[in-house]
């Protein structure tokens, strides 16, 4: 007697499709959430860095000493910064016929809007480090354009240590020494903490337990946070960069902080409607935004950092 074949059974049973995607396409960032985001009216936000404050000078008392010396006549300087909203965009197309007979388990379109949103996300991301608008004008400028050249420190293409991360941090002085970030790719967080293994002193668990129940990663008191949009160069000798900053408190003078409108904050989403030449409906979605680096001296970078 022979028994019930798999070939038969799979004819009248249907395996479980459970509902929404499970991602594959992900890039750690674990700053991205926390970066305080302003908004503004208008396409760009104007302000003024200082340049050079006004002079001053000791002065004798009396006797023909008290001529008023030319540096103290001096005026404060200014240098004035524009940084425009760059437009992103994403349209999610679905076939009619697609998205009313085939949604029984996932809604066909708004899995696609969800997509697309996801990659409204990633791209600012991906400026937010190598956006260059001098290479491509539809960018905003990320932090490898808008860190000075005053604020770097070169590790010479040597291995990652504390000595330069002590370097890097001293260099953000924007809110008079504190830094509230520090960002780099995962290979230079392993080497971190292999630094840490070995020395002997200071712990590898300094970490502090967040409101939500995370562990997040200290230094000095200062948050760690891994960002692997960071991009590692070269072949036979691989380097990157870690990052150390502040974020803007709101008085956009001593920080960094990601800008959007205040009109239409953050992703939008619009349904345009159908197609014209096509069966297809239309969902358009919109970010408009950039990045402020509103004190230079709330920005630093340590580049050339060796990771092999």
């Amino acid at each position: 007697m022979a028994s019930l074949t798999l070939v038969e059974a799979a004819k009248i049973q249907q395996n479980p499709l459970i509902s929404g995607v499970i991602e594959s396409v992900v890039t750690v960032n674990q700053m991205f959430n926390k970066l305080p985001f302003d908004h503004i009216v208008g396409n760009a936000l104007l302000y003024t860095r200082e340049n050079a404050i006004g002079g001053v000078a000791p002065i004798g008392i009396g006797g023909g000493s008290n001529t008023i010396p030319s540096g103290a006549k001096d005026p404060a300087t200014f240098t004035p910064v524009t940084t425009p909203l760059k437009a992103l965009i994403g349209d999610a197309l679905v076939d009619h016929f697609v998205e009313t007979t085939m949604g029984n388990t996932n809604d066909q379109r708004g899995v696609q809007v969800s997509s697309k949103a996801k990659g409204l996300g990633r791209e600012y991301q991906r400026q937010l480090i190598l956006g260059n608008s001098s290479t491509n004008a539809l960018e905003f400028d990320g932090l490898q354009v808008l860190t000075p050249a005053g604020q770097m420190v070169d590790q010479a293409s040597v291995a990652y240590t504390l000595e330069g991360l002590d370097a890097l941090l001293s260099k953000v002085i924007a809110k008079d020494g504190a830094v509230d970030f520090i960002m780099m790719p995962d290979i230079v967080q392993r080497k971190h903490l292999q630094i840490l293994r070995a020395s002997g002193g200071a712990g590898i668990g300094e970490v502090q337990n967040l409101p939500n129940g995370e562990q997040q990663m200290f230094y000095r008191g200062i948050p760690i946070y891994r960002n692997d949009w960071i991009p590692i160069t070269g072949t036979t000798t691989q380097l990157t960069d870690v990052y150390a900053g502040c974020f803007d408190d709101g008085s956009r003078k001593v920080g960094i902080a990601g800008l959007t409108s205040v009109v239409q904050s953050g992703i939008f989403v619009s349904y345009v409607g159908e197609a014209e030449q096509t069966n297809d409906t239309i969902t358009r979605l919109r970010f408009y935004a950039s990045l402020a680096v509103f004190s230079q001296l709330g920005i630093a970078r340590l580049q050339n950092v060796k990771t092999n």
